[in-house]
């Protein structure tokens, strides 16, 4: 398949969050991949990593999966680690890919040291257990699910099939 450009849409809370044009490397049916530069506005500290400008992401999304996987790496190539974001399943409608935030995050580092939970908080302020609990079940198991691949040294295995 040779490569197209996307544009990817990130949806969170029925608004659109950010827009951005991709390049899409691969799909399968199943599994998407795409890349595209940091599409921030400026850089962005976390404080235990920073997105900024030359910044390349690797974003792996599926169609059956609660979850979007970012692989992040400097301009010139070295890893910075990958960003997960709980997302109902993707949506490529011809060049557009939809993916909805569900507020939760995973962040692990580099070399997998660091494995961090996030926006807990936002998630539990968001009403989604209460407006649509299954929605909210899936998003939760869906973030224990990747965190135990993390730290079980399986994020990149996860990222390698696309079968």
């Amino acid at each position: 398949m040779s490569a197209r450009s996307v544009e990817v849409v990130l949806v969170k809370a029925g608004r659109t969050k950010i827009r951005y044009a991709a390049e899409l490397l691969a799909d399968d049916g199943t599994h998407l991949v795409v890349r595209a530069p940091w599409a921030g506005e400026g850089a962005r500290d976390f404080g235990f990593v920073r997105f900024e400008s030359g910044d390349v992401f690797t974003e792996h999304y599926w169609r059956d999966r609660w979850y979007a996987v970012k692989e992040v790496r400097t301009g010139d190539g070295a890893l910075k680690g990958w960003y997960c974001d709980i997302t109902r399943p993707a949506v490529l409608d011809g060049d557009k890919l939809t993916v909805e935030d569900l507020d939760l995050d995973l962040w692990v580092s580099e070399d997998a040291s660091s494995v961090l939970r996030l926006d807990e908080d936002e998630f539990e302020a968001s009403g989604l257990r209460e407006a649509d609990p299954a929605a909210a079940w899936q998003a939760v198991r869906a973030l224990d699910e990747l965190e135990l691949l993390a730290r079980e040294g399986k994020l990149t295995a996860l990222l390698a099939h696309t079968g």
